[in-house]
């Protein structure tokens, strides 16, 4: 086995369980959003202002890390190159980069991180729902049942989705991976753009000597 080989392997299990820990990641972030009402119960307990002032921060800064994580190893993958070396399910798993990054803006700039606004709720749901379609392609279609098991128990239906809906299936994943990334990148880059601009607009000059 050769050195190239060797290196490849490496950089295909490496990207592929970057996308598995993405994809846990998402889900992590949305059980801090979603748990609020037992926060606000362990919150009770604490005593002095500065630490409960220091719990709410920290859970917000981890939610919204984790978004920042998930984000940016969406963006790695979302190209033809690395899905047509590694399994991701198309196109769930890219459109759930979409939506956390959606998320993600209304928490940093809108006001999405303070609970029981309707900001929150909004991140709450596009949260959600990017869980729900990353949980979905990851257990149907990346982690579909093996060539093994189909020999032993044929199935039209996952015959049909490590064909088609896998980034790394030939013909069927490679063309409807080009189709997922035509579609999805420019939205990402406009999701970005729009965060970018809502950042400068919060963005306050400082104040002149003279002044």
């Amino acid at each position: 086995m050769g050195e190239h080989v060797i290196a490849k392997g490496l950089e295909v299990w490496t990207l592929q369980t970057l996308v598995n820990v993405s994809i846990m990641v998402g889900f992590f972030a949305l059980g801090l959003a979603i748990a609020q009402g037992y926060f606000a119960s362990l919150r009770e307990r604490l005593t002095l202002r500065v630490s409960i002032e220091l719990w709410d921060v920290i859970l917000v800064l981890l939610t919204d890390m984790f978004l920042v994580i998930v984000v940016l190893l969406g963006f790695l993958v979302l190209n033809p190159d690395i899905m047509a070396d590694i399994k991701i399910a198309l196109p769930f798993v890219p459109l759930g980069t979409v939506l956390f990054a959606v998320a993600l803006v209304i928490r940093l700039f809108y006001g999405g991180h303070r609970a029981g606004s309707p900001h929150f709720r909004l991140a709450l749901w596009l949260m959600f729902l990017a869980s729900f379609v990353q949980a979905v392609g990851f257990s149907l279609i990346m982690e579909a049942p093996s060539t093994e098991y189909l020999a032993l128990h044929p199935s039209s239906f996952w015959d049909f989705v490590k064909t088609h809906l896998r980034s790394n299936a030939s013909p069927h994943g490679l063309e409807l991976a080009q189709w997922t990334f035509w579609i999805l990148f420019p939205i990402l880059m406009a999701v970005f753009v729009w965060g970018f601009a809502r950042a400068l607009k919060q963005i306050t000059p400082a104040p002149s000597a003279e002044e």
